[in-house]
């Protein structure tokens, strides 16, 4: 839930200062010089890029989160079998281990989304992030019943 709250807090925060940024470049472009109105454009397209880039990180997580709920209803969500350091984080051996029974389960099934869930949730634990996203995005195509990225 604490998640939830920052990540909405986050995309408000990101909004205002899209509506911000735009209202300072449509008063460049009602300026009317060609100097005023090419800042204006310029500075119009930086709200446009955010708002497709929030919008589509938006849809990442409400597809990853439906999938964790369709896993969680099937009983089929990863157990935490993760060893910790006594500071709370998790161990990259203990880490490394789980991941290497996570990369096995996939290549076994490799048109099951679930392992995939299973595989980005593993690579998030190895703090991996980049082939987490990818992982995730792989089961989200396979369980819509998309070619995978």
């Amino acid at each position: 839930m604490r998640a939830k709250l920052s990540y909405a807090l986050t995309a408000a925060v990101l909004l205002f200062y899209f509506v911000l940024v735009g209202s300072r470049g449509v008063m460049l472009i009602q300026a009317g010089t060609v100097l005023t109105v090419t800042f204006g454009v310029a500075v119009l397209i930086l709200p446009v890029i955010g708002l497709w880039f929030l919008w589509k990180n938006t849809q990442f997580v409400r597809r990853a989160n439906a999938l964790a709920t369709e896993l969680d209803a099937e009983g089929g969500l990863p157990v935490d079998e993760l060893k910790r350091t006594p500071g709370g984080r998790i161990d990259r051996d203990s880490a490394d281990e789980v991941f290497a029974k996570r990369k096995a389960e996939t290549e076994a099934a490799p048109d099951d989304w679930r392992s995939w869930f299973r595989l980005a949730v593993a690579y998030h634990d190895a703090r991996d992030t980049p082939r987490a996203r990818k992982a995730m995005q792989h089961a989200i195509a396979l369980h819509d019943g998309r070619r995978a990225p």
